[in-house]
């Protein structure tokens, strides 16, 4: 069930943990393959800050992508912050106790996890 307060849908306790550990599963999915994006970017932006060979002082680079590539890294930072506050969030708000942050600091889902 949901209900509005001040602008905001909240979601009721339903009794279940079972749809928590979903959503956070699915958080911690989206975490990482940010990470993993922020990963490629870096990545990039390392390679174009690279002269490919500095004998050719006489070519001149007409589309730099690195200003685009700084954007789109900063944005993703930004999201892969706001994902996990909201993991922490949910953490918060459940009876799950400290399995938000077990499963944001291993990257595995609860279901990944086997038995020892």
């Amino acid at each position: 069930m949901q209900t509005a307060r001040g602008g905001v849908t909240q979601m009721m306790p339903t009794g279940s943990n079972e749809a928590n550990r979903t959503i956070l599963s699915e958080l911690v999915s989206l975490i990482n393959q940010v990470r993993k994006s922020l990963g490629v970017i870096g990545s990039e932006i390392a390679r174009e800050a690279k002269p490919e060979d500095a004998s050719t002082d006489e070519i001149f680079v007409l589309d730099d992508v690195t200003p685009g590539y700084a954007r789109s890294y900063a944005i993703l930072r930004e999201c892969e912050v706001r994902l996990s506050t909201a993991v922490r969030l949910m953490q918060d708000s459940t009876t799950a106790g400290g399995e938000a942050c077990d499963i944001l600091a291993t990257g595995r889902s609860p279901s990944a996890r086997t038995s020892s």
